[in-house]
């Protein structure tokens, strides 16, 4: 397939969704937009407390980065959302038709270690258990694809580039 309008970069904190999203949007020659910057103040205070989410508090927010989504379809773009669940991911496709998920996958010592390592992030490495239990994987009749986030970042957008490009045409 030809990359899709929109790739929405998925998983647990700590797995490079920000830094790959960016080498990804680049690459395309499309916008990148960071979910975190669409969470309400009341869910960032939440988490840096150490406090998970609910359901109800991320609505709101798939919610919005849906709508950025649906306003990108046909143009293109990249967008970060943790995405955990089949619910989320449903949530975002009924708001924007046609995406594709780009799921990236490590082991969660990598992953710890990863956040340990972060500085001026909200998200403490306290709430890594929690996105684990939460994380169900892409489903097989979801679009998308997973990617190891073991190589370097610039190795991690290779291999994304080229799972993406293996995906069948989305159905218009």
């Amino acid at each position: 397939m030809k990359i899709p309008s929109v790739v929405v970069v998925m998983g647990v904190s700590g797995t490079g969704k920000t830094t790959v999203g960016n080498l990804l949007a680049d690459r395309l020659g499309v916008p990148y937009a960071e979910a975190d910057d669409f969470h309400p103040r009341a869910n960032i205070e939440k988490m840096s407390a150490g406090i998970p989410l609910t359901d109800d508090d991320r609505w709101p927010w798939l919610d919005a980065i849906g709508d950025w989504a649906r306003g990108r379809a046909g143009l293109g773009g990249v967008v970060s959302c943790s995405a955990l669940k089949r619910a989320y991911r449903d949530r975002l496709r009924d708001a924007a038709p046609g995406l594709v998920f780009l799921h990236l996958t490590g082991d969660r010592a990598l992953v710890a270690e990863r956040l340990a390592q972060r500085k001026g992030h909200f998200m403490p490495t306290g709430l890594l258990d929690s996105q684990f239990a939460t994380l169900q994987p892409l489903e097989p009749d979801e679009a998308g694809a997973a990617v190891d986030v073991t190589p370097a970042p610039a190795e991690i957008t290779e291999r994304a580039l080229a799972a993406l490009a293996e995906l069948p045409e989305p159905p218009a």
